[in-house]
């Protein structure tokens, strides 16, 4: 493993067997937070569908096949089949940029917010930071207008506070905030037992997690360092530890995260006050050249600026990594065809039962 990562152990984890279990223990402690109006649920969806050829939020895409189904009316339909049995529903913000705002706000209003009580949607951009060339230059997209985007999916709380919603969170009464993200059909939102499970085991955070199908599949991976959890990317573990195996055969490092977490709200106070760590990313950015002309470059040519949710878990007193069958709970949207596809994803929601 790289040196950087010295001190890294595998992550010990709530597996599947263990968590059925305890299932009925945990379904009631997660449904009594719910209940008591605890829980709440972030929407990770500033993006646009770009990688599918689609210019326009990436929620709005149509993934049925013999009638409309967007993805946010999958995500919808997950959350209020917790509600609607619980017989609560909770607060959902939904994280947008500046991009895509006005277009998924009008999207939800078209669909009547997919029979979910307005008055339970709350709405909020995502903080946006300059890019800048290879030379530290400011890049612009337009005369006078700095060339910008989406801060990370590490700045959702900031930006919370920043539209004041961290007031309302206060009014509610949440505890605890359940953070995915948009391109995963199949997931799981304000599930009674992850939240029972990490209440019960006195975790500060939940992170579902899935068991990697292979040493190389290109998920984060959920580990200890020094007593405390962090997050390793896969491209930065070599093949060799990778590929390790414990005494029962399986992966070593095999608890990938799939971005579904459980906040506890009073934890998230302490930490936004932290320095983030920035990470500085190469990008293709359209730019504007002295001429006025607008570019658009085929290769990297600056970059731009992220926080990262990992990094929030790396300052969490302890985290329940949270084992969930990946057949039931991930169906990522990253491309049109191939892995982690349209197709892929089409192909799990009808084993599910979803009718496309």
């Amino acid at each position: 493993m790289a040196d950087n990562y010295s001190g890294i152990e595998p992550s010990p984890a709530l597996e599947i067997d263990e968590i059925e279990k305890r299932r009925d223990e945990f379904r009631s402690i997660g449904v009594d937070a719910i209940e008591h109006g605890r829980v709440g649920a972030v929407l990770l969806a500033g993006g646009m569908g770009t990688r599918l050829g689609f210019e326009a939020p990436k929620g709005t895409y149509d993934i049925g096949l013999n009638r409309h189904l967007s993805i946010f009316e999958c995500l919808m339909n997950n959350l209020k089949k917790v509600t609607d049995e619980v017989g609560r529903t909770v607060p959902l913000y939904i994280m947008t940029s500046d991009k895509n705002d006005e277009a998924t706000r009008a999207f939800f209003a078209e669909h009547s917010y997919f029979g979910y009580p307005e008055s339970d949607i709350r709405f909020f951009l995502q903080d946006m930071a300059e890019a800048v060339d290879f030379d530290g230059n400011v890049l612009y997209e337009a005369p006078g207008k700095p060339a910008t985007s989406p801060n990370g999916n590490g700045g959702w709380y900031h930006s919370m506070k920043s539209a004041g919603l961290d007031s309302d969170l206060k009014i509610r009464g949440v505890q605890w905030l359940n953070v995915f993200a948009v391109d995963n059909v199949l997931q799981q939102i304000a599930d009674p037992v992850f939240v029972g499970a990490t209440i019960a085991t006195g975790s500060a955070c939940g992170s579902k997690v899935v068991a990697k199908t292979s040493p190389g599949e290109r998920v984060g991976l959920l580990c200890m360092r020094d007593g405390h959890p962090d997050i390793v990317e896969y491209y930065e573990i070599d093949e060799k530890t990778a590929a390790e195996r414990d005494e029962s055969g399986k992966l070593k490092y095999r608890y990938g995260v799939i971005l579904n977490y459980l906040f506890n709200v009073d934890m998230l106070e302490d930490i936004v006050s932290e320095k983030l760590p920035v990470h500085k990313v190469e990008k293709k950015i359209p730019y504007i050249n002295e001429k006025g002309e607008l570019i658009k470059p085929t290769e990297p040519n600056g970059y731009k600026f992220e926080l990262l949710i990992l990094d929030m878990i790396k300052l969490m007193d302890s985290t329940l990594a949270f084992e969930v069958v990946r057949e039931k709970e991930f169906a990522p949207v990253k491309n049109l065809h191939g892995v982690d596809s349209v197709d892929s994803a089409r192909e799990l929601l009808i084993k599910n039962g979803v009718e496309l």
